[in-house]
């Protein structure tokens, strides 16, 4: 349904990449979740599989066709959930989805059944405004699902839900796995992904990788004697510390190293192998 390589992606004005060398596909009827950290770059891939973002190097193929080659008829065939719902705020719930409705030209859902299938059949004709977070949660997953997709993309579908209706809301989404549809999720909560995801990518930057799995030390290299010695410090308040600033005074210091860890090192702690 999906595959992709070497996604790049810079956002305008800016010179430094968001996405660098991303590759990963996902198969028909597969829930496939992305991890990470607010900032890692999986709500950026999101808007590009949807056609939001444009401008990005590499190959995005959604289900058989290059992205930037995708019509109009692209957007009957999936369902997007943002993590921020955005609906008319003075219109009642039936009221949006009956609008939604009205722009797709296949065959769709009647409002009715999905506001049932979410427990809002009872605020159907509640304005939005009135609604909690949760609820208009609840509401955006039946927006997402009101022109049938065979693809659904949901941003973090169980933030601002109450464990009971998270979990109604997690089963919802496997009983679209089982109709056959294809779900990616983008999320920061291991627990939604661990219940529901067949496969999960980890998206993080290699330096805050590094950083958070490497150790809080440095290591140096010097001379005594002629004879080359290895000493270790701490790195908090290295600078003041008089061992190190003695060292470094009294002796020809041939290396300083923060004890930063690999991308090899960390792919093996996480996974339990190596890529090879």
């Amino acid at each position: 349904m999906i595959e992709v390589s070497g996604l790049r992606f810079t956002y305008p004005g800016q010179k430094t990449p968001v996405l660098k060398g991303i590759d990963f596909s996902i198969q028909k009827g597969e829930i496939f979740g992305f991890l990470g950290p607010s900032g890692a770059g999986k709500s950026t891939i999101q808007k590009i599989l949807i056609g939001i973002l444009k401008q990005y190097e590499g190959r995005v193929s959604v289900m058989g066709k290059e992205l930037n080659q995708a019509g109009s008829s692209f957007y009957e065939k999936i369902g997007v959930a943002f993590e921020f719902p955005n609906f008319y705020q003075r219109l009642t719930a039936l009221e949006n989805l009956n609008l939604f409705r009205s722009l797709y030209a296949s065959e769709t859902e009647e409002p009715e059944a999905l506001l049932a299938l979410t427990g809002l059949e009872d605020y159907g004709r509640t304005k939005v405004s009135a609604y909690s977070k949760g609820m208009k949660m609840r509401l955006n997953f039946s927006r997402a699902l009101i022109n049938q997709p065979d693809l659904l993309f949901l941003d973090e579908p169980t933030s601002g839900l109450d464990p009971v209706h998270a979990k109604k809301l997690k089963q919802l989404i496997l009983n679209k796995k089982a109709e056959g549809k294809t779900i990616l999720i983008t999320t920061h909560h291991m627990q939604t992904a661990e219940e529901i995801c067949d496969r999960v990518a980890l998206i993080d930057s290699p330096r805050a990788l590094k950083v958070q799995k490497g150790k809080k030390h440095v290591k140096v290299e010097y001379r005594s004697h002629r004879q080359l010695e290895t000493a270790h410090f701490d790195l908090d308040q290295i600078g003041s510390s008089p061992e190190f600033l003695n060292l470094i005074k009294e002796h020809p210091v041939e290396t300083i190293h923060s004890q930063e860890a690999s991308l090899e090192d960390i792919f093996i702690e996480v996974t339990g192998r190596r890529l090879s």
